[in-house]
């Protein structure tokens, strides 16, 4: 390890041990001392938002304290949205929960731009298939013939939302040919099959083995899921899948009387 990261790591811990140490008066359990610590720093601007915490291993070392004691800190920093862990990446101070319309069908990319951060998309696979119609969601709304999509967006380089997208090829035959890192799905099938109807279901879940690795979350990690269909003028557009970590995702929307 380079000399100068050691010496940075050393000045990180040696101000921790200080921060735990004037703690000590306090009667609370070690592990909530350890969360008001990662808290004031937040709090005072210390910790920014996207900033990256301290690692597991360090934060034992620099307390004194056992594995099981930071983790449970940890663990319930993050179930209080204060914090996101990501597996293999690191812990970071959350930034402030994405906002989705609950009542109306918005472009992620714009919704992200707007909110004043980066956009940027992953293509896992696009690809045309034949459905084994065993899929209700997918039997119930489009042929047997479908282009599908799989999709990971991105706020800041943060994860927020895996997009699976089953289209009607009828309604958009030039949907294999986009590049979706440049267009989003969204943007391109308002434009060949602009929307006239929608339709949204909610549900809480636990993401798939698959998609938890695409989010970088804990299979344990309740997740927000927006089951989406489109229609146009003419027909049926595309049903998507749209999943969200539950610590990084609202949805909110107005009605009036």
């Amino acid at each position: 390890m380079d000399r100068y990261v050691k010496m940075a790591m050393a000045e990180v811990d040696a101000q921790l041990a200080v921060l735990y140490r004037n703690s000590r008066a306090d009667s609370a359990p070690a592990y909530e001392r350890v969360k008001n610590l990662v808290v004031s720093q937040i709090n005072s601007g210390q910790w920014p938002e996207g900033y990256q915490l301290p690692s597991e291993n360090q934060l034992v070392g620099a307390l004194g304290l056992s594995r099981m004691t930071i983790n449970r800190a940890l663990r319930e920093l993050t179930t209080d949205g204060l914090i996101v862990r990501m597996m293999g990446v690191g812990t970071f101070v959350a930034v402030a929960k994405a906002a989705s319309p609950l009542f109306e069908v918005k472009n992620i990319a714009d919704e992200i731009q707007e909110r004043g951060h980066r956009h940027r998309t992953e293509v896992v696979f696009i690809r045309e298939e034949t459905t084994d119609g065993k899929d209700s969601f997918i039997r119930d709304s489009l042929g047997r013939k479908v282009f599908h999509s799989l999709l990971v967006h991105f706020e800041d380089n943060v994860p927020i939302q895996v997009e699976e997208r089953f289209v009607n090829p009828a309604e958009a035959p030039g949907y294999l040919t986009q590049d979706f890192t440049a267009v989003t799905p969204n943007t391109y099938l308002s434009e060949v099959a602009p929307l006239v109807r929608g339709e949204h279901v909610v549900e809480a879940v636990l993401g798939s083995a698959e998609e938890c690795k695409l989010l970088g979350i804990a299979k344990s990690e309740p997740c927000l899921l927006i089951r989406r269909r489109t229609w146009s003028a003419t027909g049926l557009v595309s049903a998507a899948r749209l999943i969200h970590p539950g610590s990084r995702n609202r949805l909110e929307g107005t009605f009036e009387r």
